[in-house]
């Protein structure tokens, strides 16, 4: 029986939603076992996946640490990544909470706020109605709550296991999931123009700014083709 919360959503949003999550998982499995292969005990990359919960930060946080940083450091690398938050809070403000946010309590809220991420606010915003956009807000938020935390404990058990997680190509699931899920989208021109121009000034930025950060170069390519339209 379907959740009545999510029953505006169709079935292939539902679809899209659980792969998006699936793939999430499995980015996680290779999170965790990176974590624990150079030497951080378990509860570490779970404790960030928790209350974290943004893979781009994590895997920076780790990498540095591991590479002799400071974790003060680390931490403010992680906070300048997920500075898009900000934009992103703008944008989904109103899928935070319900239509009747007024008897929401703040624990509620808070909630809504943790489980923003791309993939959320990308699902949350593409939708054509409010009822389907807060569906799929939380609908995603909430899967990946579960799966990301539970393919890091995967991964981090596994860590210990298998050194190089990446020999088994478990880094290259999420992009994959990600293209085929876009790929019908990329028939019209004016997306595919978008989608180019945005790829172009993301890469161009890859040398100038820190990790996680040349995706948001992307947003201009949409800018532009908006602006010539």
């Amino acid at each position: 029986m379907r959740v009545s919360w999510i029953s505006p959503l169709g079935g292939d949003v539902i679809k899209a939603i659980a792969l998006v999550c699936l793939a999430d998982g499995i980015v996680g499995i290779s999170y965790g076992s990176m974590a624990t292969a150079v030497g951080f005990p378990l509860w570490v990359p779970m404790t960030l996946s928790l209350l974290v919960l943004a893979g781009a930060s994590e895997f920076l946080f780790i990498s540095i640490v591991a590479g002799g940083g400071s974790p003060f450091a680390a931490a403010a690398a992680g906070l300048l990544v997920n500075a898009r938050h900000l934009p992103f809070g703008m944008a989904v403000k109103d899928l935070i909470g319900s239509e009747d946010a007024a008897r929401q309590g703040l624990a509620y809220r808070l909630l809504g706020c943790h489980i923003m991420n791309d993939e959320s606010v990308v699902f949350g915003v593409s939708q054509k109605s409010p009822a389907k956009s807060r569906a799929a807000y939380w609908l995603c938020g909430l899967g990946i709550v579960v799966c990301w935390p539970l393919g890091v404990l995967i991964g981090g058990t596994l860590g210990t296991m298998i050194p190089d997680i990446k020999v088994i190509g478990l880094d290259a699931v999420f992009p994959a999931i990600l293209v085929a899920l876009t790929a019908s989208a990329l028939k019209h021109r004016q997306t595919l123009r978008c989608a180019l121009t945005g790829m172009a000034l993301s890469l161009a930025a890859v040398p100038l700014v820190p990790a996680g950060l040349p995706v948001l170069f992307s947003l201009f390519g949409l800018a532009l083709w908006r602006r010539h339209k």
